[in-house]
């Protein structure tokens, strides 16, 4: 709602009288007699002021004092403020636009040209303040159906995602565990290592990329996904291809302008790739393996270790810690130990205490 109020801070009474006289039959008209008076009025009315006619000088603090403060505390923003002066040097009319006026008046002035000048800004402030409520209501529209359609994505992620936990029979917190562990994970990785170019939305995506890391398990036969004992090495060959399979369904539904795609992608294919170049499917070494994979692979081989499955009993988070730092599941990247070091106690906690993640 349009507010109409004039705020006059002038020490001469006559001049706050012939200001009042030309705005007072439009608007409310508030008058203060020195600079701290002006400041306690500000306080007091905020944004509900439309415009302030302010006086250069004036007793205990300057109408520069007065713009320092309207300044300092964002009002010069949102309250016009035109000031009047009979005694401007080129310095403080430097300075007075400096912290933000949009006019000044020169005593002494002639009513109709003051009347036309300050209506002037206030609708020109009135406009932008319309424009800045509207781009507001707008974007919060955006950024709501934004995050309906990230949930609605992310249901349907870990849908498809506990599909493969289904069939591999497994509760379906498996995914829920790696998605939680990539999360923290990527924090320190994202604090630690800014090279990496991670931000918060970058951190949320590949996170939900994550549920999708095992996707390909789908097409491998239930002989070999189920067997409970060791694979055979064609088996194992075979069930190798479940990162290639994973990338060979989500190229159905190839976007290459989408970065969650390529996060899905890049996470199917090469969380089995390790740092020296030992593991597959495309043998990748060092850097070439994109950081968001080297997370999922950590966390992947993290949770297989302190989880039963068919084919082996749960070890100890202290064994399996031991084993990812001594490389005997593959080396992975001094970078990723160090934040998986850092990580350590959260990881500690979320599986000895058996979170609910689902």
């Amino acid at each position: 709602m349009e507010e109409h109020i004039i705020l006059i801070a002038d020490d001469v009474e006559v001049n706050r009288k012939m200001l009042s006289f030309i705005f007072e039959e439009q608007y409310e008209i508030l008058e203060a007699a020195d600079g701290v008076e002006t400041i306690e009025l500000i306080e007091k009315y905020g944004e509900a002021l439309s415009l302030i006619f302010l006086d250069l000088m004036m007793p205990n603090k300057s109408g520069l004092d007065v713009l320092e403060y309207m300044s300092g505390k964002g009002f010069i923003n949102s309250i016009p403020v035109i000031m009047i002066t009979g005694e401007a040097t080129a310095e403080s009319e430097v300075k007075a636009y400096e912290y933000g006026v949009s006019d000044i008046i020169y005593k002494p002035f002639e009513p109709k040209v003051v009347m036309r000048r300050a209506q002037n800004i206030i609708e020109l402030f009135q406009n932008r303040r319309d424009i800045e409520e509207k781009l507001e209501r707008r974007t919060k529209q955006l950024r709501e159906s934004r995050e309906k359609l990230e949930r609605s994505n992310e249901f349907l992620v870990n849908a498809l995602s506990s599909v493969v936990e289904f069939r591999s029979l497994e509760s379906g917190e498996h995914i829920q565990r790696v998605k939680y562990f990539t999360k923290i994970l990527l924090r320190y990785v994202k604090s630690e290592y800014p090279e990496y170019g991670l931000t918060d939305e970058s951190v949320n995506l590949i996170t939900n990329a994550a549920a999708l890391h095992d996707l390909g398990k789908i097409a491998i036969p239930d002989s070999i996904l189920l067997k409970p004992g060791k694979l055979t090495r064609e088996e194992f060959e075979e069930m190798k291809k479940h990162t290639t399979y994973g990338c060979e369904l989500l190229e159905n539904f190839k976007q290459e302008d989408n970065e969650f795609y390529h996060y899905c992608y890049d996470i199917c294919r090469y969380h089995h790739e390790r740092y020296d170049g030992n593991g597959y499917p495309d043998k990748l070494v060092g850097e070439d393996i994109p950081i968001w994979a080297q997370v999922v692979s950590i966390v992947d081989v993290y949770d297989a270790l302190v989880s039963k499955r068919v084919y082996k009993a749960a070890y100890a988070v202290d064994e399996a810690v031991r084993m990812i730092k001594e490389d005997e599941c593959g080396v992975f990247s001094p970078k990723i130990l160090d934040c998986f070091e850092m990580a350590k106690s959260e990881f500690f906690r979320a599986t000895e205490e058996k979170f609910s993640f689902v």
